[in-house]
């Protein structure tokens, strides 16, 4: 997870899952085609459930992120399988199609899982971008697709503070 804003301490997944939903909320006018905000909402949530009981790993360390979308797999199988049958469907139904992200919603709410820790590591002057040695053409590559594809608009945005994060003078 990325480090709060005021550098406190890092974001715990509810933090993180709050600020999506609200983010969802706030910019779906910036999504790249109408969107549906509840059942983004609600991939949102139930994607983050999932990373959760999957043991949510690092996305600049893929080390850590070897073997994450199996974990996740079996995780998804294990929450869904404690609901009712119907609720059950529905809840898969909107993890795969997050996953897949070939919907308006789902391409929306991947920019904003991408969007999101973007603006913390830019406002705390690099968190886990500087942890992890993250080059400005590595967070190019990682943010722009999900980014832009979902929101082009917030995308342009992003690639403003990506460039600026790498291009102010430091003071080491």
């Amino acid at each position: 997870m990325t480090p709060l804003i005021n550098q406190s301490r890092r974001e715990n997944s509810a933090e993180h899952s709050w600020h999506l939903a609200m983010y969802a909320l706030v910019l779906s006018e910036h999504a790249s085609a109408p969107v549906d905000v509840l059942r983004v909402v609600k991939m949102l949530l139930i994607h983050d459930i999932v990373e959760i009981d999957a043991g949510d790993v690092p996305f600049h360390d893929p080390v850590a992120r070897a073997g994450q979308a199996e974990r996740e797999q079996l995780a998804a199988e294990r929450i869904f399988s404690l609901l009712p049958d119907a609720q059950a469907g529905e809840f898969r139904s909107l993890w795969l199609e997050f996953e897949a992200g070939e919907s308006d919603d789902a391409r929306f709410a991947k920019s904003l899982d991408r969007f999101q820790p973007l603006l913390h590591n830019a406002a705390t002057g690099g968190g886990s971008w500087v942890e992890c040695q993250v080059t400005e053409e590595q967070a190019m590559t990682r943010y722009r697709p999900p980014i832009e594809r979902g929101a082009p608009a917030l995308w342009d945005e992003s690639a403003e503070l990506i460039r600026q994060h790498f291009h102010k003078p430091r003071n080491d």
